[in-house]
This record gives structure tokens, sequence and C-alpha cells, in this order.
């Protein structure tokens, strides 16, 4: 049982420590303070979910909708291309609302939830790993052996999520000036664009 939650946490570690969209949003709502806990929740149960179903066995659902998968690519291309864009814009015009102290200018819960849903949930990779990887690496145990697997794919989830939300802070005197959010802003960006690129030319 040790060794398969082992297995199960370092799996999910080192498919998670990969720069994505969601860990850049987590990053950026850490470095403004804003809805810390919220976020890193969210996207630590999100994972969860999806990790239980890859375990569960998610290549019935593929089999039974083939053309599931190329549906969550576009429409995880498009929500990429679009929040790439807010990201640009939030850049042209200057700090994007955050002061010069790190703290954020108030933000919605909802708004802020919504986006992290929406990079969680639209991004296809994430599919791959829980269901496709993760799934996969599940295969080799069985029973409650398999659930220690998943119990420990999941608990990665929550020490990273919550470990970068949280130890953005220490990011904070780099962040001190509207330089800074401006450049982090461009690069966050970037990203984005170059994973939704990526998902259209890998399909």
């Amino acid at each position: 049982m040790i060794e398969a939650t082992l297995t199960g946490f370092l799996t999910s570690i080192s498919l998670i420590l990969a720069i994505g969209a969601q860990n850049a949003f987590v990053l950026r709502q850490g470095l403004a303070r804003s809805h810390v806990f919220a976020v890193c929740l969210t996207c630590a149960l999100s994972d969860a979910i999806l990790i239980t179903l890859g375990v569960a066995g998610f290549g019935v659902v593929v089999a039974a909708y083939p053309s599931l998968p190329r549906i969550m690519v576009w429409a995880g291309a498009a929500f990429l291309l679009f929040y790439g864009a807010t990201r640009f814009h939030a850049a042209w015009k200057g700090h994007a609302g955050i002061d010069l102290s790190g703290k954020a200018a108030p933000q919605r819960l909802g708004t802020v939830l919504a986006t992290c849903l929406a990079l969680t949930w639209l991004n296809p990779h994430v599919y791959l790993d829980t269901f496709g990887l993760i799934g996969a690496v599940s295969t080799g145990f069985a029973g409650a052996v398999k659930t220690g697997f998943a119990i420990g794919a999941v608990t990665a989830s929550f020490v990273f999520f919550f470990s970068l939300g949280y130890g953005a802070r220490l990011l904070t005197p780099i962040m001190q000036s509207a330089r800074s959010w401006v450049v982090l802003d461009i690069l966050i960006g970037l990203v984005m664009w170059a994973l939704a690129v990526g998902l259209v030319l890998s399909h």
C-alpha cells in the first residue's frame, strides 16, 4: 500500500510540475494575494475528481465517444487564446490593478473561480495527464492497493497547488514594480498562446 501511494504521489507531482495555464493562473493569484485559498482548493479538488475518474477508467468513456478528445482540444485552445489575450491587454494597461505593495485590487470571487474552472476543465492536457497517464499507471495496481495509488496522486495535487499559491508570496520583493507585473502578464500570455498552438498542432 505504501509503495502504491508513493508511486501515485510521484507520478502526479511529476506531471503537475510542468508549466501550464492552470499553474500560471495559481501563481498570479498567489502573487496578487487574491482568493488564494479558494483557487488552490478549486484546482486541487478538480484534480482529485479527474484523477479518481482516471483511475476508475476513463478509457471506457473515450471508446463510447471517440469525438470527445477533439472537441476538448478545440474548446481548450479557444479559451487559452482568449485568456492569453486578456493578459496582454492587462500588460498594455499597466500593472493590471495590482498596487506596488503586492496586494490586488478587489476581485470578485465568482469571476476568479470561473476563470480557474475554465483553465482546468477546458484544458485537454489535464485530461491526458489524469485520465491517460495516471489512469494507465494505476492499472499496475488492484483493489485496495489501487485506492492507495489514487490517494497518493490526489495528495500530490493538494500539496503542489497550496505550495504554489502560498509560496508565490516569497516572490513579492521581486514584484514591487509595475514593470515586473507587466513582464509577468506578457509571459503568461505567451505561455497561454503557445499552449493553444501546441494543442492544435499535436492533434
